[in-house]
């Protein structure tokens, strides 16, 4: 079973970081500056995971393969690793499908 893991960056801010079973990151999020608005965004993730059409799939410009989960309103929810092939792009997104619906909460911030 997955689980999101809160933390605290060196600069203060809080992100969450979606991880599969084998405890591999399969999604990051931006820094925020309360653990509010981070739960708010594990929440945005668990709700918009399952569609499909959430996610932005992209190529960087070094050739890697990455995508982003979107919520609603078209802001990035969570960004994944960069992955060599769009296959492991697209399985990255499928580990988010199925761990983050019921993915516990770690908090390491405290």
């Amino acid at each position: 079973m997955g689980k999101f893991v809160i933390s605290t960056r060196k600069n203060g801010e809080v992100q969450f970081n979606l991880k599969a079973g084998n405890g591999e990151v399969i999604l990051a999020s931006e820094g925020y500056s309360a653990k509010t608005s981070a739960l708010n965004g594990i929440e945005s993730v668990r709700k918009n995971a399952s569609d499909d059409n959430r996610y932005e799939r992209k190529e960087s410009k070094n050739g890697k393969f990455m995508f982003n989960l979107k919520a609603s309103n078209g802001q990035v929810i969570g960004t994944s690793e960069l992955y060599e092939s769009a296959s492991g792009r697209d399985k990255g997104i499928e580990s988010v499908k199925r761990n983050a619906p019921d993915a516990t909460i770690d908090d390491q911030t405290a």
